[in-house]
């Protein structure tokens, strides 16, 4: 994540796309029965019936939930244990997750205040989320302003019974866009009772609260009563943590790293250091300005510092010398910026469901979200560069610069329209509110009709999401308040003299801004199935399928940035609308006791022309009962969305080495030329995008040497072609597509500061991503109580970019920082849990790892980060944390429990390259709010 700057189908009229796939999946249909009821002796008169559960991964039931493929089950207590009390907080701990992944801590990003799961770190918009086995409407925005996503916080945590996770591709079950895998979170779906919960929770800085209360209630039984109706209601409210709050919590609580080796110029959360030898840098809250009365060659403009620093600044011991030599040191993070965000929400969730005939149900669901968050982070500056769709902004230097008019009365150098540096502490923080509204209304029926089971549904669902934005300057106020004494405005006093402006002048430069933002989906979908006839291993499988939905995504740019007239805030917009005709076909086929065989196709057809077939293979080996061999291969494809081929555009930072500065930096100044420093990436969509596609592969071992152990592992990779990605800002930066300052080093032409670097869409070539995940459980009978045991690991053995003929490798490394925070691509994650049970107590401890990483942008690569002694930050530390949590049963109806995440109170390593968190990297939020502290209870009516 990067922070920011039709035609509808007739029921009346004979489809000829629907009648074709109906024929193709028809006969492939014969074909595949054909060739299994040619083996007479496989087959018997009448295939048998049994109870059977429909597993995620195939429509199919079964009577075992053991499929061909990978599936991690998430019970309720396997949640209750890890303290978490969202789902989004609990699937991102999964070994599974990984870059890509949207945490709700990044509130200054595009999709702030959302919060997704991002499976083998292929992106948040690669990994399909299912409600009880169904879509829902994508969060309103975009993360990196490209990448739709399902946003996980509208879910009501008690409301959860399991959620199940399909860990390969599964296109050709749910649709093909599901190339990274499925989370399918499964609801109650027979409740009777009441309950009512309710926790509170506090950081070891007593800080942070969090309360949360949910009232779930239901009645009726389906199976004697002929009807059940539940609901969920959950409302919470978290307070924001500052970095403030965490300025004794090592480099977490501030931006200055000088403690720790790291010079101030590369400290990129510190504020007003003069970099390149005074030739940029300097927005600090005295102020700054750029001396070009003696410009040459090779003599370029140095800046001067205002007067007032040592009385705006919270950082002791600077001088008037050491103000001028390297500039006013000063902690906006520190005094303005969020650690985690302020959150209120309300989330309600309704299931009816009313039997009919033999084994006939109607089902209703009705579900409702509403949350708020705001999230405070620094002032803006004054300077700076940006994008909007007619191009880049420079208010850095050249004729667009932002300056002090030449009789200002704080212009240092009179008659001079000086450059300005200057964070507009005065004008206050930038703060973003989110409100999202999430709707989602379903109603269908399933039953059997002769030997057929059926389920059909008509589902809808919809985001509307409102933006706001507090604190960020218009470009062209700013310009008349500084440049011109005449300004309508007024003028604007900056520094030391900024408490001689009005309410009004700060309304003229700072007015509220606002995106609005929607989506929606409407979806049909009808699927039947049946047992064809018995095989040696069990009855053979049939189910087929067709689904049609619509999706719709718009999202207006933030008031004025359409123009380019708001300071160093990224452009985005989009607005586009897909209509996807679908069907399928599946086979389960038992064909020996020992060997279950599987087998599915599916044609999505995009309204826009896209189209194609993902079949998915399956195979299971049972030589033994107690182990069983398996594998998958899958293919899959994602058509281009409105963001990355629509309307609209995208302009963002993020951060990028810039090799050009670096080559030719004299010695003093290596370490700051030569690391990653923050620039504007400008995105233009492209409608010349040809859709994704992608093939993935499993083989694994199932072991059960006993009723209480067992042993998953499962080697995968997926490769995915024609990847739709922004351009590679190193590419771009080698290509000279950039717009660069004008502080040259040494007056060689070409070598000024990157201000933003101009790319597009592009279908990369490919990326490749393989590993290995093991899944561990052992249940001991000790005593009067039992003790289980379960470790989840994920060791990725490549994640592999290819564009043109470059291959990079992250794995191990900070890379892919393009993308996701510059959060890295760990190559180890491991969850070790245990958990103790005696009579009404019940106590678990969790440990999470993860591993270290090189601070390279890839395999081979450079480093990112640099000590002031020019030797590099060669690695982010692993981490690992324990979590401990308890509960007890007074009664069997009230229930009291509490858990502790962080035990040891471990601090996130130092990390100065990601941009997601200050100093330390989002995968390691744990160790930045350090221990905290949940209790609650619960209490059941009968």
């Amino acid at each position: 994540m990067k922070h920011p700057i039709q035609q509808r189908y007739s029921g009346n009229r004979r489809n000829p796309l629907a009648h074709s796939i109906s024929s193709a999946l028809a006969g492939g249909v014969l074909l595949l029965a054909g060739a299994f009821a040619s083996s007479s002796a496989l087959a018997q008169d009448q295939a048998t019936n049994l109870d059977r559960i429909t597993v995620t991964g195939s429509n199919i039931p079964r009577t075992n939930t053991e499929t061909p493929s990978p599936v991690q089950v998430v019970t309720r207590q396997d949640i209750d244990r890890s303290g978490k009390t969202t789902v989004a907080e609990y699937l991102q701990t999964l070994t599974s997750d990984g870059a890509g992944s949207i945490p709700k801590t990044f509130g200054n990003g595009f999709a702030g205040g959302g919060a997704g799961i991002s499976l083998r770190g292929l992106g948040a918009g690669s990994t399909l989320v299912l409600l009880n086995g169904r879509r829902m409407a994508t969060y309103g925005l975009a993360d990196d302003g490209q990448k739709v996503f399902t946003d996980l916080s509208t879910i009501p945590l008690d409301a959860v019974e399991r959620v199940e996770v399909l860990k390969d591709g599964a296109s050709a079950i749910y649709g093909s866009d599901a190339i990274a895998g499925v989370v399918n979170i499964i609801l109650r779906s027979d409740f009777e009772g009441v309950i009512l919960r309710g926790s509170y929770g506090l950081s070891g800085d007593s800080d942070g609260d969090a309360k949360k209360a949910t009232l779930t209630a239901g009645t009726g039984d389906i199976a004697t009563d002929g009807w059940n109706a539940f609901f969920s209601l959950d409302v919470g409210k978290t307070d924001a943590i500052k970095i403030s709050d965490r300025k004794d919590r090592e480099w977490i609580g501030t931006g200055d790293l000088r403690r720790w080796g790291i010079s101030a110029p590369d400290s990129q959360f510190l504020g007003g250091a003069f970099l390149g030898g005074g030739t940029s840098g300097g927005a600090g809250p005295n102020g700054s300005v750029f001396d070009d009365r003696a410009v040459t060659a090779t003599s370029p403009a140095f800046l001067v510092p205002l007067p007032g620093c040592e009385g705006l600044t919270t950082i002791p011991g600077q001088t008037a010398a050491s103000i001028a030599e390297d500039g006013c040191l000063w902690n906006p993070a520190q005094l303005y910026r969020d650690l985690s965000p302020k959150e209120e929400y309300v989330n309600v969730f309704g299931r009816a469901s009313f039997a009919y005939g033999e084994g006939g149900e109607i089902y209703t669901e009705i579900g409702y979200s509403k949350k708020e968050t705001v999230f405070s982070n620094t002032p803006s500056g004054v300077s700076g560069s940006w994008g909007y769709p007619l191009g880049p902004v420079n208010a850095n230097s050249g004729p667009d610069a932002t300056v002090l008019g030449p009789t200002h009365p704080d212009n240092p150098i009179p008659g001079q329209a000086s450059r300005l540096r200057y964070s507009a502490w005065d004008v206050g923080p930038r703060v973003t509110t989110n409100t999202n509204e999430f709707i989602r209304f379903l109603v269908g029926t399933k039953g059997n009709w002769g030997e057929w089971g059926y389920d059909t549904a008509y589902l809808h669902s919809s985001t509307n999401l409102v933006n706001k934005r507090d604190g960020f300057l218009r470009y062209s106020a700013v310009q008349c308040a500084l440049g011109d004494p005449a300004c309508a405005g007024g003028v604007w006093r900056i520094g030391d003299n900024a408490g001689q402006n009005s309410q009004a002048l700060y309304d003229y430069i700072s007015p509220q801004i606002q995106a609005n933002a929607k989506s929606s989906l409407d979806m049909f979908d009808f699927t039947v199935s049946r047992s064809l006839m018995d095989l040696k291993g069990g009855p053979l499988g049939l189910a087929i399928g067709t689904e049609w939905r619509k999706t719709s995504n718009s999202l207006t740019p933030q008031t004025y940035t359409d123009e380019g007239d708001i300071i160093g805030l990224g452009y985005s917009a989009y607005d586009g609308t897909q209509n996807v005709y679908a069907g399928y076909v599946e086979l389960s086929a038992p064909v020996l006791e020992q060997l279950e065989l599987s087998g599915a196709v599916r044609y999505d057809k995009y309204e826009s022309g896209e189209g194609k077939a993902t079949p998915k293979f399956g195979v299971k080996w049972t030589p033994v009962d107690w182990v069983a061999l398996r594998a998958t291969y899958a293919e899959g494809f994602r058509a281009p969305n409105p963001a990355e081929n629509g309307d609209g555009g995208l302009a963002a930072f993020s951060t990028a080495r810039d090799p050009v500065r670096c080559a030719v930096s004299p010695p003093d100044s290596v370490t700051t030329n030569c690391g990653a420093r923050p620039v504007a990436i400008i995105t233009s969509p492209n409608p010349d995008l040809k859709p994704e596609e992608s093939k993935s592969y499993s083989f694994g071992i199932v072991l059960q040497p006993t009723s209480t152990t067992s042993l998953t592992v499962d080697a995968w990779e997926i490769k995915r072609t024609n990847e739709i990605a922004q351009g590679s800002t190193a590419d771009a930066i080698a290509a000279g597509s950039v717009l660069r300052d004008t502080d040259l080093i040494n007056g060689i032409p070409g070598t000024g500061t990157i201000l933003a670097v101009n790319t597009a869409y592009v279908n990369a070539n490919s990326s490749r991503v393989r590993g290995i995940d093991t899944d561990i459980r052992q249940t001991f009978d000790v005593g009067p109580g039992q003790l289980e045991m379960d470790l989840q690991w994920s060791h990725v053995l490549k994640f592999e970019r290819t564009e043109g003929d470059n291959t990079v490798d992250y794995v191990g490394t900070h890379g892919n920082c393009d993308v996701t925070n510059c959060i890295g691509t760990p190559e180890d994650r491991i969850n070790f849990g245990t958990t103790w049970k005696q009579d009404a107590w019940s106590v678990s401890g969790v440990v999470n790892y993860i591993s270290s990483l090189e601070n390279k942008d890839r395999r081979g690569g450079d480093y990112l980060a640099f000590y002031a002694d020019g030797t590099p930050v060669e690695k982010i530390s692993s981490f690992t944390t324990f979590d401990l949590s308890g509960r007890y049963n007074i009664t069997d109806a009230f229930e009291l429990n509490a858990s502790v995440q962080n035990v040891f109170d471990r601090t996130a390593p130092l990390d100065p390259t990601t941009y997601g968190g200050v100093n330390y990297n989002p995968l390691h939020f744990s160790g930045a709010i350090g221990r905290y502290f949940t209790v609650g209870a619960k209490y059941t009516f009968n």
